[in-house]
């Protein structure tokens, strides 16, 4: 049995491990999403995710 992906998402995309290595310090530092630490991950690909999740 399949898990199903933590984060709806279409297509291909980038790691759920590196959006949540991007949101959690964001959420706890109360930083903005330009200023999130994962470089590999695109701010606005954190944003979007944190909103759908």
């Amino acid at each position: 049995m399949a898990s199903a992906p933590c984060f709806p998402r279409n297509g291909v995309g980038v790691e759920d491990r590196k959006v949540l290595s991007g949101i959690i310090p964001v959420i706890q530092k109360g930083l903005r999403w330009v200023g999130a630490p994962a470089a590999d991950v695109p701010h606005t690909t954190l944003d979007n995710r944190c909103r759908r999740w």
